[in-house]
């Protein structure tokens, strides 16, 4: 028995004993120094007993800091969490409340990524939903919590579940302009046309709400802006019913014609422009009478013949140089539609062009016969980089809160000098729960210490799972691999032995080749030999015949008993061939 268990154990049995003696009337002073009543003393044993009785998860349960898990949780205090779930909490409570979120939809909702991760690892249902639907995915998709998102599509949570009004986290997250938190979304894998009831699409839920950042990430991913609801209105006519300018120009930018766009009809028989009339939108009916202005003076609609402009528009910068230096042209020269040269760099996104022209005191503040500066057409044509090389100003960024921070995706936790925290990795739109150094510190190291246990008990199971014949991913890969190994071993063998006797032949070859080479000279040197001992024998022969005739004069002339003198022919030593034949 445990000796805390036994301690109050035995307390309790004093407790009783005590109490037994009381109400009998064997005891009537209870304290030697404070005499108390019978009901007294009785009532104090009581709580005494009480207490005693209490398990140590009911006796831990008096000492929390927080009234319930989900308070815990809102605070991102995960040791409470966990001591709250050890004392009968359970992981998947509702709170008592009109949203009935359980502890999950809060730590999505507050950012509480520690408390997330620990809700996962003990078996949290991520697929409890509120009374309007929404499942913690949507929660994290309407506040932005990016690392949530992760986290939840990384632990297999449906990420294509569909609320009340059937719709996905995609829906929420277009609808509130998280557009870092939708990426992720739609790196989980959901479908990016996805319909809610009404027919919308996310397209349709960024363009109604004005969320450029996040239409134009959606049309990168295959969004459709031709797609209708079930009133038959496109994204542009919920653009134009809102006001929403930048969306339109954007959509109308992206479409096959400005006519498509802007001359599609819903069901009512009603355009954009209408439904523009119709909420008395004046920034969206000015743009679009422009536009058919346009249209109806095809002549005059796209006049390029200014020669800086020209060289804007095509990026033709010693061009635009020579022009704007010699004094040929004005460098804010407007044309017909009032654009400046500043206007069509920003345009095509030519960065050269456009840093050019503000380091020659460009005014980048002028505006066009639609209202735009450069900044907006570079917006407008989403050429982002070219709006950030313009800069930001308070004035222009109506919907800064819909697009993108510049500066990245906030995927560092690192600690800045001040010794304030960086938002986890991927939370740059929610404000989640604010972490100490001292706090961010003991969260990776609890991470760490779980990563740790969980690769040891990885391990045990890898080697129970071997024991009853069971073949891990690895061990097949080694089989595959040795299996190719052999082969390749097995085929460099065979083309081990085909070169052994591809060479045996050819050295074979090569002794006939020499033997041949032996035998033919050989005959060459003694046709050389024979020749040469012919021509000495006919040579000798005349000297011969010669002498012979001199001397038998002599003989004439000379004395009877003179001798002779005989010369013989002696030919030259044959020589013996150097080379043998093998």
């Amino acid at each position: 028995m445990n000796p805390s268990n036994a301690t109050v154990q035995l307390a309790a049995n004093q407790s009783i004993a005590i109490l037994t003696e009381i109400e009998s009337g064997s005891i009537i002073n209870c304290d030697s120094t404070n005499v108390k009543s019978h009901a007294q003393c009785q009532s104090q044993l009581q709580f005494d007993l009480t207490e005693s009785n209490l398990n140590p998860e009911e006796q831990a349960r008096r000492e929390f800091r927080y009234s319930g898990i989900h308070d815990a949780v809102k605070n991102g205090d995960v040791n409470e969490l966990e001591a709250m779930v050890k004392a009968g909490a359970s992981v998947n409570e509702l709170e008592d409340t009109k949203d009935r979120f359980t502890p999950m939809h809060w730590a999505c909702h507050k950012g509480a990524l520690e408390c997330l991760h620990w809700l996962l690892w003990h078996g949290a249902d991520t697929t409890v939903t509120t009374p309007k639907g929404w499942t913690p995915a949507h929660i994290a998709a309407i506040r932005g919590q990016d690392a949530c998102v992760q986290t939840l599509a990384n632990n297999g949570a449906n990420m294509s579940a569909r609320d009340a009004r059937g719709a996905t986290p995609a829906h929420m997250a277009a609808a509130h302009g998280n557009s870092f938190t939708l990426h992720s979304i739609l790196r989980a894998g959901v479908e990016v046309n996805a319909v809610d009831k009404n027919g919308w699409t996310p397209v349709h839920c960024a363009a109604f709400h004005g969320r450029l950042g996040c239409l134009q990430l959606l049309l990168r991913w295959g969004g459709k802006i031709d797609e209708t609801d079930n009133n038959g209105n496109t994204p542009a006519h919920l653009a134009a019913m809102e006001g929403s300018l930048p969306c339109l120009k954007f959509l109308v930018s992206e479409g096959p014609s400005p006519t498509h766009i802007l001359g599609a009809r819903n069901d009512n028989g009603e355009t954009p422009k209408m439904l523009a009339q119709q909420f008395y939108k004046e920034s969206v009916i000015d743009y679009i009478a422009n536009i058919e202005w346009e249209r109806d003076h095809p002549e005059e609609a796209e006049n390029l013949a200014f020669p800086a402009h020209v060289a804007s528009y095509s990026g033709d910068l010693n061009h635009l140089r020579m022009l704007i230096e010699n004094g040929i042209v004005n460098i804010n020269e407007r044309d017909e539609k009032g654009a400046t040269p500043a206007h069509k760099a920003a345009g095509q996104g030519h960065l050269e062009v456009l840093s050019w022209l503000i380091e020659m005191g460009a005014n980048m503040s002028i505006t066009n016969q639609a209202g735009e500066t450069a900044k907006d057409v570079a917006r407008r044509f989403a050429q982002l980089a070219a709006v950030k090389l313009l800069g930001d100003d308070e004035a222009d960024d109506e919907d800064a809160e819909d697009r993108p921070a510049n500066g990245g995706d906030g995927d560092e936790d690192e600690e800045d000098g001040d010794g304030t925290s960086r938002p986890a990795a991927g939370n740059t739109e929610g404000e989640s729960v604010h972490m100490t150094k001292h706090e961010i510190r003991e969260a990776r190291g609890r991470a760490k210490k779980k990563m740790d246990e969980l690769e040891r008990l990885l391990e045990i199971a890898k080697k129970n799972y071997v024991q009853f014949g069971g073949r891990l991913g690895e061990d097949r890969r080694k089989l595959k691999e040795d299996r190719d190994n052999k082969r390749t071993i097995s085929e460099l063998e065979a083309q081990l032995d085909y070169e052994r006797i591809r060479r045996e032949r050819l050295e074979a070859q090569l002794d006939e080749y020499r033997r041949e080479m032996a035998f033919f000279s050989q005959q060459m040197d003694d046709d050389y030999y024979a020749s040469g001992s012919k021509h000495d024998d006919d040579r000798n022969g005349d000297h011969s015949s010669k002498r012979k005739g001199r001397s038998t004069k002599k003989k004439s002339s000379g004395s009877k008993d003179a001798g002779s003198f005989v010369r013989r022919n002696v030919s030259a030593p044959r020589k013996t061939n150097s080379f043998k034949i093998v």
